[in-house]
C-alpha cells in the first residue's frame, strides 16, 4: 500500500470512499434515507477544491491502483485551540478494508507532517457511540476530553460528538512512542 498526496484526479475516488465510508459506518446514526442521497459529485467538486486551497494535507491510501483511504489534516479549528494543536479533520476507509492496517497507514503518515509541522497535540471529533472509530482512535493514543462534548444536526438528526486528544510525547525530531508506531 502506498500513501501519498492527493491530486485532483483522485477526488472523485475520494468521494467515493467518502460516501460509501457514511453509508455502512453512519448506518446507526442517520437516516437511510439521508444516506441514500449523498453525492459522489458533490463530495468530489469539495475535494478538489480542498486539494486546491490546502494542497498537501489531503492524503490518500492506495492499494494497487484503487483509492483506499483518505486523511485530512490542518491545524485544530477548534475555538480556543492552542496554536500548536493540529487537527484530524477527516479520516476514512472503504468498508472492505476495514480492519487492514490502512487506516493506521494513513494516521502515521499525518502524524509524520504534523510533527515536522511542530505541531506539539492532534485533536479530532467523533460521534458518540461511534464504537469502530473510538477503538481505532483510542488504540492510537487519543483520549476522550470529556468537557468538550457538542452537537450538532446532519440530516434532520442531532448527534453528539466528542473531542479526541493526543499529546505528542516526544516533541519534534524524537522518537514516537510505541503505541503509534
Amino acid at each position: 500500500m502506498q500513501v501519498e498526496p492527493a491530486t485532483l484526479e483522485d477526488c472523485l475516488a475520494i468521494a467515493k470512499v467518502h460516501v460509501e465510508s457514511w453509508q455502512v459506518a453512519y448506518r446507526d446514526f442517520l437516516p437511510a434515507d439521508y444516506l441514500a442521497t449523498l453525492s459522489t459529485e458533490k463530495r468530489a467538486a469539495t475535494w478538489r477544491e480542498f486539494v486546491t486551497r490546502y494542497p498537501g494535507r489531503l492524503l490518500v491510501a492506495r492499494d494497487a491502483e484503487h483509492i483506499v483511504g483518505f486523511v485530512a489534516f490542518g491545524p485544530s479549528r477548534d475555538t480556543g485551540a492552542p496554536s500548536d494543536r493540529a487537527e484530524i479533520w477527516s479520516i476514512y476507509v472503504k468498508p472492505s478494508s476495514w480492519s487492514s492496517g490502512v487506516g493506521r497507514c494513513l494516521w502515521l503518515a499525518a502524524l509524520k507532517q504534523i510533527r515536522a509541522a511542530g505541531y506539539a497535540s492532534v485533536s479530532l471529533w467523533v460521534i458518540a457511540g461511534n464504537e469502530r472509530a473510538i477503538r481505532f482512535y483510542t488504540g492510537t493514543g487519543f483520549v476522550p476530553d470529556p468537557e468538550s462534548r457538542g452537537t450538532f444536526e446532519i440530516g434532520g438528526t442531532e448527534l453528539e460528538d466528542v473531542r479526541y486528544i493526543l499529546e505528542i510525547e516526544s516533541g519534534i525530531g524524537g522518537e514516537v512512542s510505541p503505541h503509534l508506531e
